[in-house]
């Protein structure tokens, strides 16, 4: 925590020369994308796109998960989704899986986890159901676990298309959803073939 403290404690001091930037940021906001992510710590998405303050509205979850809409839910997600589309008129949304995400991994595993219900609720959340083909009984086919993250990333862009708001901007070409993966040990970015559900190098 030490060093986060002395960072944020210099910072003003480090970016001096760039006043005008960030005075004009203070303005108002026009991101370029909703960035839909992993909570994961490894994964920052500023730092393998280049972006800069204002370029990327975040979203980020655990396992960026989407819950599919429900109009009567009290939900960060949609909120945050309403926001980013209604107010800030975004063109396109991102919904980055990375490798390693551990709650691919513990949906991966059957039951998920008994030992954090909250985590285990939000995990439900995915889509995935008893019986049906879930992540978990793919991987007893021998399939690796990132080609299982990626078919996690199009299952929750398909519920972003649960969202009316969302599936209205599509239709009429206002909006572009994009799936995106993006490997730890590698720093390679992967991006869904449109209409496929193959990944390759951006």
């Amino acid at each position: 925590m030490k060093s986060l403290i002395e960072h944020a404690r210099t910072f003003p001091s480090r970016i001096h020369d760039q006043k005008e930037e960030f005075a004009l940021l203070a303005q108002g906001q026009r991101p370029q994308a909703l960035f839909i992510s992993c909570s994961d710590s490894r994964v920052v998405p500023a730092l393998f796109t280049g972006a800069r303050p204002g370029d990327l509205f975040e979203l980020r979850t655990a396992g960026n998960i989407v819950p599919r809409h429900r109009p009567q839910a009290a939900c960060g997600v949609a909120g945050s989704l309403e926001f980013a589309l209604q107010v800030l008129q975004v063109p396109d949304i991102v919904v980055c899986g990375h490798s390693h995400c551990g709650a691919v991994q513990a949906l991966m595993r059957a039951p998920s986890p008994r030992n954090l219900p909250l985590l285990r609720r939000w995990l439900n959340g995915a889509g995935y159901q008893r019986g049906s083909q879930t992540p978990w009984q793919l991987q007893g086919l021998g399939e690796d676990p990132g080609q299982v993250t990626q078919r996690h990333v199009l299952t929750q862009l398909e519920h972003l298309k649960s969202y009316p708001s969302v599936a209205r901007r599509v239709t009429s070409g206002r909006l572009r959803l994009h799936a995106w993966f993006y490997t730890v040990e590698t720093g390679e970015v992967l991006a869904r073939v449109p209409g496929t559900s193959v990944f390759k190098p951006l």
